[in-house]
């Protein structure tokens, strides 16, 4: 085979063939492939899209390109869940707990964050001593042991997505359909689960920003993972404010404990609540929502959600006094008040520029060898619908140096949008693909 002809026929729009594909995988992994020439089919591919088949092969090409990891000596259904990605989407850190306390066993893989969306693992290191770095056999002992589990993705886990992600980024072609189901699936089918929930996220904080898109790529994963055999759930999440109140590393960590011991914002608990419930449906716990979320209730309320997490830090090296008093993680030397300018109702914050101003402050990178600073973000002290008055305080700053807490100060007051209109407030699930 020959690139060139592979190129040539996907600019003219015509299916290739499994034995194709596979083949392009796997010499562009290989180093026989160079970037020019693959960015050329990436770019065919950004214009004219991925048939059905195409975004399964090429899934399977990525899945199949490094380890897959067996879970088989795990008992029971395990399930994993997936965010695409948002701004104070601490929503991971909770249902470790929640679904580790109700006896169903939760194995995750989890990526750092990069851009202006946090990454969970990057959150729970902020713990300290807390360790990712769990080897295979660390993994499936902490799963079996305690319910659940998290750790960062391997090297050689679905090599060919980490490969191609990096020129897709530095080539304008990550944001196609397609592209970006197989790529968000072949991670997770290799990382051996078998059952799978994904949050596509939806507005200006997250990656997706229409409606009809996000039921595409919702739809195209769904259909990608039962054709692997996987009980896979979909659930559109409203991401055009942060989540919660807080954006951050530390402070978001402090959140989840805050949420775990029942304390958590409405917003946040709703998400938490629907992916929750449909990963015990899809573990076969409860047959409905209804069920499941009485039976989270009953797990936040008698502590053992709490304990759970608890229970996972301890297990993963990290010290769980932090854990207890939650208050200690948030040490940044900078907390500035920010005040509203007028009077009225929040119509929309927006979280892209919250995202990327945290970022700036210290609590994100821009490539994943930058380090981060998990001291601090912002709280929003007022979320969108909610009354304010000129001079009440709409947000927290948390930083460490005073130059990009007055930027940070600046930009928080351009992501507010108030207006005189009373609004109602947003809704936080869009829909939900079995």
């Amino acid at each position: 085979m020959r690139i060139t002809n592979l190129i040539d026929k996907k600019k003219s729009n015509i299916e290739l063939t499994s034995e194709e594909i596979k083949w392009l995988v796997d010499s562009y992994t290989n180093g026989l492939i160079p970037d020019y020439q693959m960015s050329a089919f990436l770019m065919a591919v950004n214009f004219n899209g991925l048939s059905d088949d195409e975004t399964y092969n090429l899934t399977m090409a990525m899945r199949d390109s490094g380890d897959i990891l067996d879970l088989s000596a795990i008992d029971g259904i395990k399930v994993d869940k997936h965010s695409s990605g948002g701004v104070g989407d601490k929503v991971t850190l909770i249902l470790l707990g929640i679904i580790g306390a109700l006896d169903v066993p939760f194995a995750k893989m989890s990526g750092r964050g990069l851009g202006h969306t946090g990454g969970t693992i990057d959150k729970l290191e902020s713990i300290p001593g807390f360790s990712s770095e769990l080897s295979e056999e660390e993994f499936i002992d902490n799963v079996n042991s305690v319910n659940v589990a998290i750790a960062s993705q391997t090297a050689d886990l679905a090599p060919a997505d980490k490969k191609l992600y990096a020129l897709r980024d530095v080539t304008c072609t990550v944001d196609e359909t397609s592209l970006i189901a197989s790529s968000i699936m072949s991670k997770k089918l290799a990382s051996g689960c078998d059952a799978i929930v994904l949050d596509v996220t939806l507005g200006s904080g997250a990656f997706m920003h229409d409606i009809d898109e996000a039921r595409r790529l919702a739809t195209k994963m769904v259909n990608i993972g039962k054709k692997c055999g996987k009980k896979t759930i979909a659930v559109i999440t409203n991401m055009d404010e942060p989540l919660g109140t807080c954006v951050g590393n530390a402070i978001e960590v402090a959140e989840a404990v805050r949420s775990l011991k029942g304390y958590g914002p409405g917003d946040l608990m709703e998400v938490v609540y629907t992916l929750g419930a449909n990963m015990l449906i899809a573990a076969g716990k409860v047959d409905n929502e209804g069920k499941a979320r009485i039976l989270m209730d009953t797990a936040i309320s008698n502590g053992s959600a709490y304990n759970k997490f608890l229970e996972m830090v301890n297990k993963q090296g990290g010290d769980i006094s932090y854990v207890k008093n939650y208050d200690s993680l948030i040490n940044a030397s900078i907390i500035r008040e920010v005040k509203a300018e007028e009077s009225g109702f929040v119509h929309s914050i927006d979280a892209h520029l919250i995202g990327e101003t945290v970022r700036m402050l210290g609590g994100g990178r821009s490539s994943l060898e930058d380090d981060i600073d998990v001291s601090v973000g912002m709280v929003v002290n007022k979320k969108v619908a909610d009354s304010v008055k000129t001079g009440q305080i709409i947000a927290f700053v948390y930083g460490n140096d005073e130059e990009k807490v007055d930027e940070a100060y600046k930009n928080i007051l351009k992501a507010y949008t108030i207006k005189d209109e009373r609004i109602d407030k947003p809704k936080m699930i869009l829909d939900i693909i079995r």
